[in-house]
């Protein structure tokens, strides 16, 4: 048994298990990592990485149409799904392959197969037995599917990713930035999409000003939103195409695809928590305190297993935290949950750090001021389709410090890295105007706001 005990044991291969183990294998630690599928999680295999790939294959399809407008006379002869799936799909298993090779450079034993606890300090795997001094819980989650008569006939964000052909006519549900993604994507390469949303508004936790432009933009792109919608049941009509009931009587008919994207729960159900004495709320997230810790000492949690964010750069930096704590002498190492910037890869993107409007006027009051354009980019000067951009600074007190940052338009995805920094470092709106301006750019928009 003596070569089967580990300084730490990560369950689960995803940003977080393999971002502590590495961490904690540099600091000189045996560690063992566990996972039953592929390497690299969620976000190599069902999310960011090959969401990525289509969101750019979606952003040449907008070029291609807005290139008429530069002087360029295109013959478009057609789109391959199957060319661009193959290629992704190659991308993605070369990073696979790269993890595999990663591992056993860094010392880190890869154990495949499902972990079980058998005790707090000890886990089963294929049979085998396997004790550590500390165990990270990094299992992440999977897509949720809605208990209503049929929902088996639709898919998930996983199975969109399988998608062997371009669904025609596609019913997407959900209202968060999976769905809204998937439904750009889609639309623009050309399937016909319909989006279904519970309630009023997509992206709820949003900033309004993004939000309402957003569904401005998804609608002047074609994409048919029907809000207030319940999904109450599915079938398969007589011609093989998906019917869909809603719960106020509305009959949807002629899709040939059904994608749920209503969320996501954490993959927990397997993993015998009680006999380890881990506790887990109503939803089945494993809560952990401000350094990651599970109520179970040697325990921690971290990724999208404990219900705090879920996003990949916060499972990595959480674990990074976790093993420079645990082995590299910081005992007050940890993760700061507050400003943490995120992207939508909507068309077009979202880019988004700290307080919404809402959340400002709420904790501060009076005390707020909000600066905000709106405006076309001056890529869109020769586009026929004149794509708006907007852009929010929520200020707080006297100094105007800057406690929100909310911009949609093109190129946000990639200029909110900076801005997040200096949200991060107390900036206040004087130093965005003391700021020299890059021109022409969008992002110069944000240190000359009036």
């Amino acid at each position: 048994m003596a070569d089967k005990h580990y300084d730490l044991i990560a369950i689960g291969a995803g940003s977080g298990g393999l971002s502590v183990a590495e961490r904690a294998a540099r600091y000189g630690k045996r560690c063992a990592v566990i996972e039953r599928g592929p390497l690299g999680g969620t976000c190599v295999n069902v999310g960011c990485v090959p969401k990525k790939v289509m969101w750019f294959a979606a952003n040449l399809a907008h070029s291609l149409g807005d290139a008429a407008g530069y002087g360029f006379d295109i013959e478009l002869r057609g789109f391959s799904w199957e060319r661009l799936k193959a290629a992704r799909d190659a991308y993605v298993q070369g990073i696979n392959d790269w993890y595999h090779s990663y591992l056993a450079d860094s010392g880190i034993d890869l154990i495949q197969g499902e972990a079980r606890f058998v005790d707090a300090r000890t886990l089963e795997v294929g049979g085998e037995r396997y004790t550590a001094d500390h165990v990270c819980i990094a299992v992440g989650g999977y897509p949720a599917v809605p208990d209503v008569p049929g929902a088996e006939l639709g898919i998930t964000s996983d199975g969109f990713f399988a998608l062997e052909s371009q669904p025609r006519r596609v019913a997407v549900v959900g209202s968060g930035y999976i769905a809204v993604e998937l439904a750009g994507v889609l639309k623009a390469l050309g399937s016909d999409v319909t989006l279904l949303l519970r309630r009023e508004h997509l992206l709820r936790d949003f900033d309004a000003m993004l939000r309402e432009a957003l569904m401005e933009e998804m609608l002047n792109d074609g994409i048919g939103i029907l809000s207030g919608t319940q999904v109450a049941a599915v079938s398969r009509c007589d011609n093989g195409e998906l019917c869909i009931e809603c719960d106020n009587g509305q009959r949807l008919e002629g899709f040939d695809a059904l994608i749920w994207a209503i969320g996501r729960k954490p993959a927990t159900a397997g993993l015998g928590l009680d006999a380890a004495g881990v506790e887990t709320d109503a939803e089945g997230y494993i809560p952990s305190d401000e350094f990651e810790n599970t109520n179970v000492r040697g325990i921690s949690a971290l990724g999208d297993v404990n219900g705090k964010v879920a996003l990949t750069p916060v499972a990595i930096a959480a674990a990074r935290r976790l093993a420079d704590r645990l082995y590299g002498g910081m005992s007050g190492r940890r993760l700061d949950y507050e400003n943490i910037p995120s992207v939508v890869f909507s068309h077009p993107p979202i880019g988004t750090v700290g307080l919404t409007e809402a959340e400002a006027r709420e904790r501060h009051g009076d005390a707020v001021k909000v600066y905000s354009t709106r405006f076309t980019a001056m890529y869109h000067a020769l586009s026929e389709h004149k794509r708006q951009t907007a852009m929010k600074l929520v200020t707080v007190g006297a100094q105007e410090k800057v406690v929100g940052c909310h911009i949609i338009g093109m190129g946000a995805d990639e200029m909110l890295q900076g801005f997040a920094v200096a949200v991060r470092m107390g900036a206040s709106k004087r130093d965005l105007d003391d700021t020299v301006a890059l021109h022409p750019t969008s992002a110069e928009e944000l240190v000359t706001l009036r």
